[in-house]
């Protein structure tokens, strides 16, 4: 229980961090959905441990109707979700999502029909998802990617990247070495050598 509490403490000043409108831990708590999601979610997922499926099923299903916001009690989430608005937004039942996670709303973590076990997304830490983005299937994501908004991943996308379009591809992103050098007249004078990593 005190455990609960901690993860929700870090939730709210997450939350606090990362959304410019909110003006105080009072106002995300009582009026933010996605903190009653998590709190329905974390009870749920306690009796989803414990084999109590109907009980599990029926805290999400209840959060559900309320937030807008489908988490399967199987998923494993860490702390400091961050879902902005929200509605619509599907989480898997073995999807598994890393700490520091921000995701819009329309975003699906879901499933392709094909796969058995692990049929859900795997999502790194201090990842970005834009709205209305699919992420299907049993992929990896990696840490500090970034996905853009109406993307459908059904790759792994590495860690420190973009994944942008449908299907996604993946741009790497540059890693800028400044090189000072001196122009004709003696001056020193910085240039970006950018390299693909």
């Amino acid at each position: 229980m005190r455990n609960l509490f901690k993860l929700l403490n870090y939730d709210i000043k997450n939350a606090m961090k990362n959304d410019p409108a909110a003006r105080n831990s009072l106002e995300v708590f009582l009026l933010y959905p996605f903190i009653h999601a998590l709190i329905s979610y974390r009870i749920s997922h306690f009796f989803y441990k414990k084999k109590m499926f109907f009980c599990a099923r029926f805290v999400s299903q209840f959060s559900r109707l309320f937030t807008g916001i489908e988490i399967h009690p199987g998923a494993k989430i860490g702390k400091g979700l961050f879902i902005d608005h929200g509605m619509g937004v599907v989480i898997g039942e073995t999807a598994e999502v890393g700490d520091n996670v921000t995701l819009y709303h329309g975003v699906t973590l879901g499933g392709t029909g094909k796969h058995t076990g692990k049929r859900h997304p795997t999502v790194g830490n201090n990842v970005f998802i834009g709205s209305g983005a699919k992420i299907l299937g049993p992929v990896v994501i990696g840490d500090r990617v970034k996905v853009g908004a109406n993307a459908v991943i059904l790759e792994d996308v590495p860690s420190d990247c973009t994944a942008v379009g449908i299907p996604a591809r993946t741009i790497y992103k540059k890693r800028c070495e400044v090189i000072e050098i001196k122009d004709y007249a003696g001056k020193r004078k910085k240039i970006y050598n950018e390299m693909i990593i």
